[in-house]
């Protein structure tokens, strides 16, 4: 039986900064919130896409163009956006909170990422909430 999870209680539960929590799992797949802050690392999922809601403030995603080429979007309150499986991607915060739709057993730094992890990325598959 599962029980309903407030979001805003759920992050005001914890502090750090790209470290998710897993709120809900469905079939396959977990339901993560996380608070973002800073850069985080150039990184791919080569096999999934992954789905971001800016659940408060602001939320910026750079991608990389096959040709090297960069162009950063950039996501207010309420808004979603896809990244595309294959595509090099570096999220990066000034301050916020977001909630990411992808398969179980996904890491936050990718299949494979581009140079050191920053101490404030936590590379993890998420973490239970409570």
């Amino acid at each position: 039986m599962t029980e309903p999870v407030n979001l805003s209680a759920a992050l005001a539960s914890f502090d750090d900064v790209y470290s998710p929590r897993i709120v809900a799992r469905m079939n396959d797949y977990h339901v993560r919130i996380a608070h973002a802050r800073g850069e985080h690392v150039w990184h791919v999922h080569e096999n999934t896409d992954e789905f971001f809601l800016v659940l408060e403030g602001r939320f910026d995603v750079s991608l990389r163009d096959p040709d090297g080429g960069v162009r950063t979007v950039t996501l207010a309150q309420g808004d979603t956006f896809v990244v595309p499986r294959g595509t090099e991607h570096k999220p990066s915060s000034p301050g916020g909170s977001i909630l990411m739709f992808e398969p179980s057993g996904t890491s936050t730094t990718g299949d494979r990422h581009e140079g050191d992890i920053p101490g404030h990325v936590d590379s993890t598959t998420g973490h239970d909430l409570r």
